[in-house]
């Protein structure tokens, strides 16, 4: 440096240094943590230094101050930005064992499948865990073939994933699409399961908006992944309005469905959340769960039979709920099928109408019935019963300042009774999974899903409304069984699926009257509401109490009496 320019490069850092300092404190480069800096950090950088470099050339401009060449307003920044960028950079690299030692020796091998942002922040989250490292991206986007993402390199297409894994030594592969299509997902899980490989996946596009992603959260396919839904939109507004801060009751609190719908009704926050459900077990473990999860929410929990007219009847008047939703049920259709069917009757017929007329009484604003696509054109008793409960509540619609609305879907994945459970028994203990029909194919939908639908259609109802959801294309259960068995980490050849024949009352198919003849459409894409014209006339009502009323054991005579009100009712046989 000539002599010169000694004095005057001294003499400016005299208020060059108190400037940077001051800039830097204001855009907050002293708070961050260098281990964690990102682009975010970058661009404050680059902000404090752009408008230092302004300041600096404006005060020598107007100053006029001497010796200080006009290259040095030039490379002062750039100079620091390189410098200040790179040791942040270079202290974050070293923290994440970047710089040094071979991380082949950190963890397990593990291939990612997709290449977009999820990709991108599990592989940073592998790189802090240690628990794996990462050796490849598969991805089946040609224009991504041969491309990198954080020093790794993109194969594709996903079909290779067996000899990518062979080559590079990977025994797991996690599965970085949380926002693909089921039909990709289940895919890529059945390729990489093919290729021997254990399949992780990382948690749906919802479960990331609600915090970063962790190598924690990564967990084993699920069933429900495969199958997976659309997220529902929900009408958190208008549901809040009809639940925030008023008193609502839900039977059969305790199953799956009722005590999903307590979780979600929770969530809005209503002045009294009423538990009523006849087992006491499923009744306490609600009320503990819900004790919980929302310790300010004010529970009751009330033990009581829906078929018993003075408890309900005490509950109501105690209570006075605004809200009614009604899941209290028998759902399982081959035990509702003979020696119980005059039960399942009393229990979901007659239970039901004593809690809708309890809630006439209360002068309950709105009452939500739970029904079932097996209600449909039914030929068991199970799916008889649920029609005639929702004929009876559509014939006590008007009789009241009560709004009575009923909402109709299909199997649920994971509920009590359901195929789930059995298969997963079935496969713990070695097999044979066993399924009763070949060509059997049943609707699916998570239990979240159908609770929220619940909830909005009881929004939209207006009184005397069945409405249908839409449950997507139907699966075939014996593609059921072989997901499970797979995701399960056996083949079919270690698990065998043997086919047992049709049970008592069960359908092939069953149907959800959800094409445009049969049903008329709603402001919401997977509610529709069923055209139906068959109210119970005075006499037929009158009739009906009556029978209800009776002591049928007989099951011929029960499935007599319901053939008479329930007329597309086919049972199998009657003798």
């Amino acid at each position: 440096m000539p002599a010169e320019f000694e004095g005057a490069a001294l003499g400016s850092l005299l208020w060059v240094l108190p400037l940077f300092a001051a800039l830097f404190f204001f855009f907050g480069l002293y708070q961050g943590l260098w281990r964690f800096a990102s682009i975010a950090d970058l661009q404050h950088l680059l902000s404090a230094v752009f408008v230092g470099a302004l300041l600096t050339s404006t005060v020598v401009a107007i100053f006029k101050v001497p010796l200080i060449p006009r290259s040095v307003l030039v490379l002062h920044p750039l100079l620091l930005a390189i410098i200040m960028g790179g040791t942040r950079f270079a202290y974050r690299s070293w923290k994440e064992h970047r710089l040094y030692g071979p991380t082949k020796m950190r963890g397990q091998p593990v291939l990612i499948i997709g290449a977009g942002e999820a990709a991108d922040s599990l592989l940073r989250e592998i790189h802090r865990s240690g628990q794996w490292y990462a050796v490849a991206i598969v991805d089946d986007n040609p224009g991504r073939a041969g491309r990198r993402l954080r020093g790794l390199p993109i194969m594709s297409p996903i079909e290779n994933i067996g000899p990518i894994a062979a080559n590079l030594g990977a025994r797991h592969a996690i599965i970085a699409m949380p926002n693909a299509r089921p039909s990709q997902r289940r895919r890529a899980t059945e390729l990489a399961s093919a290729a021997g490989l254990t399949v992780l996946t990382v948690p749906s596009y919802d479960d990331l908006l609600s915090g970063r992603l962790s190598v924690s959260s990564i967990r084993k396919v699920e069933l429900e992944d495969l199958l997976g839904r659309e997220a529902v939109s929900l009408d958190d507004h208008g549901v809040n309005a009809l639940l925030g801060g008023n008193v609502v009751l839900v039977t059969g609190a305790g199953g799956s469905i009722g005590s999903e719908l307590c979780r979600q009704i929770a969530r809005f926050k209503p002045s009294r959340l009423v538990l009523v459900d006849s087992s006491e077990f499923a009744l306490y473990s609600i009320g503990e769960e819900l004790g919980v999860s929302h310790p300010l929410l004010k529970c009751h929990s009330w033990a009581a039979d829906v078929r018993d007219k003075d408890r309900i009847a005490e509950i109501f008047a105690h209570e006075q709920p605004v809200v009614v939703f009604h899941a209290a049920a028998y759902k399982h259709v081959p035990l509702m099928e003979s020696v119980n069917a005059w039960q399942a009757v009393r229990t979901n017929a007659l239970g039901s109408l004593t809690v809708a007329r309890a809630a006439q009484e209360a002068q309950v604003r709105k009452f939500v019935l739970i029904s079932t696509d097996k209600a449909v054109n039914p030929t068991n008793v199970m799916g008889a019963t649920k029609r005639l409960a929702e004929r009876l509540c559509l014939a006590v619609n008007n009789r009241g300042a009560t709004r009575f609305v009923i909402v109709r879907f299909g199997n649920v994945l994971g509920s009590n009774g359901s195929v789930i459970p059995k298969f997963r028994e079935q496969i713990a203990s070695g097999g044979p999974v066993t399924v009763t029909h070949p060509d059997i194919v049943r609707y699916f939908m998570t239990i979240p899903e159908a609770a929220q639908l619940v909830l909005q259609a009881g929004l939209m109802g207006q009184g005397g409304e069945i409405f249908v959801l839409e449950m997507g294309d139907p699966v075939k259960i014996v593609d059921l069984a072989r997901d499970m068995i797979r995701l399960s980490g056996f083949s079919e050849d270690e698990v065998k699926i043997e086919f047992t024949g049709l049970r008592p009352g069960e359908k092939l198919y069953e149907e959800l009257l959800a094409d445009d003849e049969a049903t008329l459409q709603t402001p919401h894409p997977k509610l529709r509401i069923a055209r139906l014209s068959d109210s119970l006339s005075v006499t037929e009502y009158s009739n009906l109490e009556i029978w209800l009323g009776a002591s049928v054991r007989d099951e011929n005579d029960v499935k007599k009496g319901l053939r008479i009100y329930v007329r597309e009712y086919l049972p199998e046989s009657i003798v």
